[in-house]
This record gives C-alpha cells, sequence and structure tokens, in this order.
C-alpha cells in the first residue's frame, strides 16, 4: 500500500494489485479499501483485471479533514428533500477529482471504473467530469441524483444516521446488525465475512464525522441525469430488488438516463454484493471492458 497525493491538501491510500486492464475501485459511504471481498477481487483479477483500490478522502488512512466541520444529518436531509441548497465541505465531484488525481499519479491515463453505492456515484461523476479518463463505468447499487434518488425506507435511513457507539467491539456489533437489514432476503447473510472485512476497517481506524461528511457531499451533489444523458461511455447498472437504502428506481433511474447503459437487477440483492453473484458480476464487468469471461 501507499498514499500519494492526488490534490492540494488530500492524499489517498491506494493499493495496486494483479495485471492487465486497470479497474479502478470505488468504494462506498465511510467504507475502506479493505472492504472490497477478497474473493471478489480474485474474480476480477482472474478475469484479466488489474485492481486498483483506494480510501475515499475522510476514510481509512486516506486524509481526514479534520477541520472541516460535522454538518447536522438531520437538517441536511432536510434541506435536501425540500429542494434547498445543502451547505457541504465538498461533494461527490470533488472526490471524483481527487480519484482523476489518483489515475494521474499511477500514470494512468485512463482506466475502467466501478463503483458501489456512494463510490458508484463518484464513477458517474468521474465519468461526466473527466470522460477521457474512464474507458468503462459500472455503477453498482447507486442512483444519479435528485430528490427521488435519495429516497430510502425509513428504517434503513434511521440505521445508517444513528451515531455509532465509541466501543469497537459495539460499533461492529451496530455494522453487522445494519448490513444484515439492507442484506435483501434473496441470498444468504455472510457474517463470518462481513466481520472480518469490519475488523480489518476497524483495525485501520474509522472516521465518524467523515462518514457525515461524506453523507452530506451525496445530498449537495445535485441530480446528474441531464448530464447523464449525454455520457459516452459504455456502461454497466447493477441493482437488487431488495435494496431498502438506494431503492431499485434509482438504479433504473440511472439506466435511462445513460445512452446505451446495460441494466442488470438481481433478484432478491440488497444493498450488498452477496458471494454467488461476485462471478456473475464480474464476468459482466469483463465483457463490458471486452476481456472476456470466464469459462
Amino acid at each position: 500500500m501507499a498514499r500519494v497525493p492526488v490534490s492540494t491538501g488530500i492524499e489517498l491510500e491506494v493499493l495496486d494489485e494483479g495485471q492487465g486492464g486497470p479497474l479502478l475501485l470505488i468504494m462506498g459511504l465511510g467504507s475502506q479499501l479493505v472492504f472490497w471481498p477478497p474473493g471478489f477481487l480474485d474474480e476480477l483479477h482472474a478475469r484479466g483485471f488489474r485492481t486498483i483500490r483506494f480510501d475515499n478522502r475522510d476514510a481509512g488512512l486516506s486524509t481526514w479533514l479534520d477541520d472541516a466541520p460535522e454538518p447536522s444529518i438531520p437538517l441536511t436531509i432536510a434541506r435536501a428533500y425540500l429542494g434547498l441548497p445543502v451547505p457541504a465541505p465538498y461533494t461527490l465531484w470533488d472526490l471524483a477529482d481527487d480519484a482523476a488525481g489518483l489515475l494521474d499519479a499511477l500514470g494512468l491515463a485512463s482506466a475502467h471504473v466501478l463503483g458501489v453505492s456512494m463510490g458508484g456515484m463518484i464513477a458517474q461523476c468521474l465519468a461526466l467530469r473527466h470522460p477521457k479518463r474512464v474507458r468503462t463505468l459500472t455503477s453498482i447499487m447507486a442512483g444519479p441524483g435528485g430528490r427521488r434518488s435519495w429516497l430510502a425506507l425509513p428504517k434503513a435511513l434511521k440505521a445508517i444516521t444513528a451515531p455509532p457507539p465509541p466501543d469497537p467491539a459495539a460499533a461492529i456489533e451496530r455494522e453487522v446488525g445494519i448490513f444484515r437489514l439492507i442484506a435483501g432476503n434473496g441470498f444468504e447473510f455472510d457474517e463470518p465475512l462481513l466481520r472480518g472485512l469490519l475488523e480489518a476497517q476497524v483495525a485501520r481506524g474509522v472516521n465518524p464525522a467523515g462518514f457525515v461528511r461524506q453523507l452530506v457531499a451525496v445530498l449537495a451533489s445535485g441530480d446528474r441525469r441531464a448530464a447523464l444523458a449525454n455520457l459516452k461511455v459504455p456502461t454497466l447498472v447493477v441493482h437488487g430488488t431488495d435494496d431498502p437504502l438506494v431503492l431499485p428506481w434509482a438504479g433504473r433511474a440511472t439506466a435511462r438516463a445513460i445512452p446505451g447503459a446495460k441494466l442488470v437487477v438481481h433478484a432478491g440483492m440488497g444493498h450488498s454484493l452477496p458471494r454467488p453473484l461476485w462471478p456473475i458480476v464480474a464476468d459482466d464487468v469483463a465483457r463490458l471492458a471486452g476481456l472476456g469471461a470466464s469459462a
């Protein structure tokens, strides 16, 4: 691993593995590069990808903006749902610029890009702001912005916005409960895998204030649908029928907004990427990239 400067005052922790077509992996809200399941990474490597994963700003071992204000979540959500301007220390567009700066730091003119949840939204912004840097775009369990795409089932929204306990063990238990709630009912809940990923994050350090600032960045970044209508990047949109956090409507809206986008909806998938879908998603990403799929 290495920490590299990507813009003034921002450094990102990055892990570059494998050989082949570069695939930039962008993680979701408050999550770190160690939250990518190793088995899913193995599937991507087996299909000819070089994976590049990193901690977004305000997460993991990347720069924490400790001097920035921590916004009020209830006030921010209320303003967003009312269509009022949302003050934010930074937006998804800034996070997309961080990703472009990371490509610069790695000497890459372009890469395939895959993002999950907030990472999918950052990936969309990266493709819009820096289209020549994105060979293909895969947006998983993400929406295109706008008030309707922020709607979540109340129980899911309440769970992710509740203050985390300060004790690390209690924090992990809380996260297990959240992911059990949002994972959907179509696949076995893999608690041992999840616990291992959560423990890896806690060992590196978690940033509750950064989580809030990232959430506010999502709400402050506006509706991308009009801009996405002009996107010419080959695109795959993946969503689950049981997602209670980013509702299925948001995935369909993303695919409708992007000309030629392929939409794949998995029955029973919630706001998670369950183990049985890893080879299927990896095959779809490989086909999009022109690398073929597994036999």
